[in-house]
């Protein structure tokens, strides 16, 4: 932010100040300001955080093999899905978490979230079927994307 940024946190740290019995708990202007900033850092990352896991979704999308994961599986016409698969995901549900912003706290969890519906691919369609091999495709892909300490992270806790 640019220098301004803190003579208006400063004047509302005053303007808190003046609020009968904050001066008398003990607060200061320095620890009222410490609070806005901390905000402001979180919303920041925040933001920096879905821009990012956005960027890795829509790289995801664009590849070839990922047509068939964009969007939920429709169950009215596979009508045994659910029976196979207890927790479906695709991109497009990625996506609306994201958009949301409090789904996901890190790459792992998105990561997570992609290694499932690889699993859920394998699982239902079964090795030698396209399908089985797009998800074989994409997991190799999203080790490329994805930093080493994500993948490794979450390959040690699913065993």
């Amino acid at each position: 932010g640019g220098g301004n940024n803190n003579n208006v946190d400063a004047r509302s740290a005053e303007r808190s100040l003046a609020i009968p019995g904050v001066v008398e708990a003990g607060w200061t202007v320095s620890d009222l300001l410490s609070i806005t900033r901390g905000t402001k850092d979180a919303d920041q990352k925040k933001h920096q955080l879905k821009g990012e896991l956005m960027s890795l979704v829509n790289k995801v999308s664009d590849q070839q093999f990922s047509w068939c994961f964009r969007d939920p599986v429709n169950t009215e016409e596979v009508k045994d899905y659910l029976e196979v698969i207890d927790d479906p995901i695709d991109l497009r549900t990625m996506e609306k978490r994201i958009r949301k912003g409090d789904w996901y706290k890190n790459k792992h969890m998105l990561y997570s979230d992609m290694m499932k519906m690889v699993n859920n691919c394998k699982m239902y369609n079964g090795e030698g079927s396209t399908y089985y091999d797009y998800a074989v495709s994409l997991e190799k892909y999203l080790a490329t994307i994805f930093p080493k300490r994500v993948t490794a992270a979450v390959a040690a806790a699913t065993v």
